[in-house]
């Protein structure tokens, strides 16, 4: 089912990303996208995860560079029968995280050092189980896919008047179309962004507090990320807006709000509906807890925190596990 969605967002974007070339170029223009469009959902298919990644400043770690945040994503993965994803640190004060990969066997988990330092590890173990659940789900292709064209379709808006100026094009609509072109193209890609990830971050909530053990985790992680994210600007993220969709929470400083625009659900009403499964008979049975990952002198490349050596030197503290 989710392959069916996946090939209807496709065909969707692409016809939206050749109507706008009609409206500033006329029937070349819808030709020169459609070719565009092409060439961009293969090299999406294969590629946007690494661009995503490259995007945001993430740096790969390992079990020797990162042992209590690895062996966290380790032990999570095999509670969801899960092949293990790669695990990647962002250094950015803002706490939040998000996945991405094609597929769960060419998958990547994602956290910035914010989300490391400033939550519990029981409240880390929470997010990163909600991002495996996306995995799980298979909403990191589409996620990343739309991402990806996403920035392409607003930026060929952004630029429309450049392009479509001319006077002997083949626009139909003149310049009329062109400013079309300017207004329509950010906001349908923002409606689209606003629908993929609002209808999927309730079922990764759910399936995440499963997957963890404790609704109460995920819960509690939500409100800390939410309250924290209105305080720091994720620069990356800024710079990037179409990615937004793919974060835990929406990074977009000051863009938190359940309102029409929003490409988050509120994040009370997650909380209140991961509560809700705790109200209704108790939270799921808590996995078996592993032993911890055996400490490592190495850290997190650039971070230096508990998840791999400590501020001072020293090994890091213990992950939720321990």
């Amino acid at each position: 089912m989710n392959m069916i969605k996946t090939a209807m967002l496709i065909a969707f974007m692409t016809a939206l990303f050749m109507g706008i070339g009609y409206l500033i170029g006329g029937t070349g223009g819808m030709m020169i996208a459609f070719a565009i469009a092409v060439v961009m959902n293969g090299f999406s298919y294969w590629n946007a995860d690494k661009m995503v990644l490259r995007m945001n400043g993430a740096v790969e770690v390992d079990e020797q560079s990162a042992p209590e945040y690895y062996g966290m994503v380790r032990d999570l993965a095999a509670n969801a029968g899960l092949p293990m994803p790669k695990v990647y640190i962002i250094n950015q004060e803002q706490p939040n995280a998000f996945a991405t990969g094609r597929n769960p066997e060419n998958a990547a988990v994602a956290a910035t050092t914010g989300l490391l330092d400033q939550l519990t590890p029981e409240e880390v173990a929470g997010v990163m189980a909600h991002e495996l659940a996306h995995i799980q789900n298979r909403d990191t292709l589409i996620m990343t896919i739309t991402a990806t064209l996403a920035g392409a379709i607003s930026m060929l808006g952004n630029f429309a008047l450049f392009f479509g100026s001319g006077r002997d094009n083949n626009n139909p609509l003149g310049i009329v179309g062109v400013l079309i072109a300017m207004i329509v193209a950010p906001f349908a890609a923002m409606i689209v962004q606003m629908a993929i990830s609002r209808t999927r971050e309730y079922s990764a909530d759910r399936r995440g507090a499963e997957i963890c053990g404790r609704p109460d985790w995920l819960a509690s992680a939500l409100a800390k990320i939410a309250r924290a994210a209105g305080r720091s600007v994720n620069v990356p993220a800024e710079r990037n807006p179409a990615t937004a969709h793919m974060f835990i929470i929406n990074p977009l400083n000051g863009q938190r709000a359940d309102s029409l625009f929003s490409t988050h659900p509120d994040t009370q009403n997650r909380i209140d509906a991961l509560m809700a499964m705790t109200d209704a008979g108790g939270p799921p049975a808590r996995p078996h807890r592993p032993e911890p990952a055996p400490r490592r002198t190495s850290g997190v490349p650039g971070t230096g925190n508990r998840w791999g050596r400590s501020h001072d030197g020293s090994d890091g503290n213990g992950g939720p596990w321990g």
